[in-house]
């Protein structure tokens, strides 16, 4: 068994234009003093990665791994889930995915895609420069508007929305086994890849790519009414990231799953910061534990409750609380002998 890596902590919800969060420096620096020892960088934000530079420059990405390490930390990995989204937008949210997407690429779908895709496949190179095995990003959603069809969904489209999607990762998941990185799909609510069976038929749709592979976030079960414990049983062989996020899910008589339009704070579903929240950690970590899950514990902040401050603050112990020391001998060991074959046969009588 393998010990779990933390406590690291996601900064896409930390970065901002403000001390300490407006600089690889500080923000790394804030980290490391509230006891976090990895950081996932996200790689649309300019102030913390340049991801040109990353993708072209051995050099830049050993500058870079080193100021990160010069501080006490590790980067866990990239992410993309920005851009990644981009590699599949159905027409009906172009006008919103648009504000993901430089200028140059806005209202112009089909340039906006073959942007994403080659954006993603240079974080792709960026993370083999860096020494890293896993990359999180999303799969985006050509389907998501069907989940809840009526009218009904047309026989063949959700088969055609999936080899569409596999069409479009296929040239990113090549492009990451060449460098020795897994892709690691955030199932999220939103995302043609959200559940299990989702990820199943993705898997198929790409002849089971190695590379593909399952950003582990418990708090997107929660909201769904997802099993995210018995999900670790059936696809912990492809959990290669995990995402320390809390949430609850409180149904009523007058709302459940879909929210009825509410803000987050008024759903039955919301996000918590972690301990706040419903989701078992201490079964989770067991778990991913147990069946030797190789990753680090990041944290990611959404709560619409608590400050992201207090939250930050509040991860690290938190996790490093949760993390098992996986053990490297059994309890009853000092009772192993070498096997005797008379010995055994005393014992069964025969």
């Amino acid at each position: 068994m393998k010990t779990i890596k933390g406590p690291a902590i996601f900064l896409a919800q930390f970065a901002g234009s403000e001390a300490p969060f407006n600089s690889l420096d500080t923000i790394c620096k804030w980290a490391a003093d509230l006891g976090y020892k990895g950081i996932q960088i996200p790689t649309w934000v300019p102030e913390l990665i340049d991801l040109d530079k990353a993708a072209e420059s051995q050099t830049y990405c050993d500058e870079l791994k080193g100021k990160v390490n010069s501080y006490g930390l590790e980067i866990t990995e990239l992410s993309t889930h920005l851009q990644g989204q981009l590699v599949a937008v159905n027409p009906a949210y172009d006008t919103l995915f648009d504000g993901f997407a430089p200028d140059a690429y806005k209202n112009n779908p089909k340039a906006r895609t073959t942007w994403a895709i080659d954006t993603v496949k240079k974080a792709g190179t960026a993370s083999g420069r860096l020494g890293l095995k896993s990359h999180a990003s999303f799969s985006g959603a050509l389907l998501w508007h069907t989940v809840y069809p009526w009218p009904q969904r047309p026989q063949g489209l959700v088969e055609m929305g999936f080899e569409e999607l596999a069409k479009r990762w296929l040239p990113i998941l090549n492009h990451f086994d060449e460098h020795g990185v897994d892709v690691c799909y955030e199932l999220h609510p939103g995302e043609d890849l959200h559940d299990g069976v989702s990820f199943e038929r993705f898997l198929e749709a790409t002849g089971h790519h190695k590379r593909a592979n399952i950003l582990y976030d418990p708090s997107h079960f929660v909201l769904q009414q997802l099993d995210y414990l018995k999900f670790i049983d059936y696809y912990h062989e492809r959990i290669k990231s995990f995402h320390v996020k809390d949430a609850e899910f409180n149904m009523s008589g007058k709302q459940g799953v879909y929210g009825g339009y509410s803000d987050w704070q008024d759903r039955a579903g919301r996000f918590r910061s972690l301990g706040d929240g419903q989701v078992d950690f201490k079964s989770i970590f067991t778990k991913l534990t147990k069946y030797d899950c190789d990753v680090w514990a990041v944290m990611e902040w959404e709560c619409c409750i608590k400050s992201s401050d207090q939250g930050a603050r509040e991860g690290a112990p938190f996790i490093q609380k949760h993390i098992i020391e996986a053990a490297e001998r059994s309890f009853d060991d000092f009772a192993g002998v070498k096997p005797d074959e008379n010995y055994l046969k005393s014992i069964l009588g025969i």
